[in-house]
């Protein structure tokens, strides 16, 4: 049942997505995870604990985090499936709200569409709606670069990750990896607030995440076979030479990947919050400057490398099902 409810998911949110009047109406279970999040910051997070404590207090929270979202979606998900089929569907429906297929591709065209049409100035307000680094300090390669790795990097967390645990676990898989991804995204820096506080949601996010970033890039390997003027032997060969070079053990997969099937030099040096990153670069490309019609080249990738992955889910649902 739930590998059936990924692949379910996955078919009903490239078609719809999340409807912006559900999201004004109800929020997002982002959002909901987020005011969980907050509230344990600021309850257990105290400036005055010593580090182990902090630490202490950091595991606390993310059981807390991860726990207690999941036990609501296994509840929710016991109950429909006493209603069958109708249950099976709603159950696919609720996890549509975990993916996020329709939109990633919209808020990366987006920058490119603002390249385009605005210039850098514009171009840097549209991606620093889908990135951490500081916008002011890019170029325009600098903003096609950073708009092609948030595409890389969340294709993995954003889609390939959730749906991964939606059919590992059901809902309550799907609900626990966004839950621990969410908390990670807030709290899992390296900063004075969040280093020992935050740790156990990197560690444990890093650990979650390692499964699907290894497919993701596989995923856009065998895109690049389907998709003309892409490199799938340069992606292979950008993944196996440069993705443990990246400062994160997952996120160097899907960029080396993207990196070497468009012929780019991805990550490397760049800035958040004032302090620089000095990164490894993914791919080689002679370091050429990124444009916008690059940006537009990866999303053909990602959409093919989506396809695939939907293909994938309807395959082994295929067989569970026979079976």
């Amino acid at each position: 049942m739930s590998i059936l409810i990924a692949f379910l998911s996955l078919i009903i949110e490239f078609a719809l997505g999340y409807p912006a009047w559900l999201f004004g109406a109800i929020g997002h279970p982002v959002t909901w995870f987020g005011s969980l999040i907050s509230f344990l910051d600021r309850r257990l997070n105290r400036a005055t604990d010593p580090d182990e404590q902090r630490r202490s207090s950091g595991v606390v929270a993310l059981l807390i985090i991860v726990l207690v979202p999941a036990a609501v979606a296994f509840a929710v998900e016991t109950a429909l499936w006493q209603v069958l089929p109708a249950g099976l569907l709603i159950t696919a429906l609720l996890a549509t709200s975990l993916l996020s297929q329709k939109s990633l591709a919209e808020h990366v065209e987006a920058v490119a569409d603002a390249l385009d049409t605005g210039g850098l100035a514009i171009g840097r307000a549209a991606v620093s709606r889908i990135v951490g680094r500081d916008p002011e300090k890019l170029d325009r390669a600098g903003v096609a670069r950073a708009a092609i790795e948030s595409l890389a990097e969340n294709f993995s967390d954003g889609i390939v990750a959730p749906v991964f645990w939606i059919g590992v676990g059901g809902l309550a898989g799907g609900v626990a990896y966004k839950a621990a991804n969410t908390a990670d995204s807030m709290i899992g820096h390296r900063t004075p607030r969040h280093e020992a506080f935050g740790w156990a949601a990197a560690r444990f996010d890093d650990l979650i995440n390692l499964p699907a970033s290894r497919l993701t890039a596989l995923l856009i390997v065998l895109a690049a076979f389907l998709v003309k003027g892409a490199d799938a032997k340069g992606a292979w060969r950008a993944v196996r030479r440069d993705a443990k070079k990246h400062r994160s053990p997952n996120a160097g997969w899907p960029e080396a990947a993207m990196a070497g099937a468009l012929g780019l030099a991805l990550a490397g040096p760049r800035s958040y919050g004032g302090v620089a990153v000095d990164d490894a670069f993914m791919g080689e490309g002679g370091r050429r400057e990124a444009e916008s019609t690059d940006i537009r080249r990866a999303l053909k990738l990602y959409q093919v490398a989506d396809f695939l992955l939907i293909g994938l889910f309807g395959i082994i649902s295929a067989i569970v099902i026979v079976a």
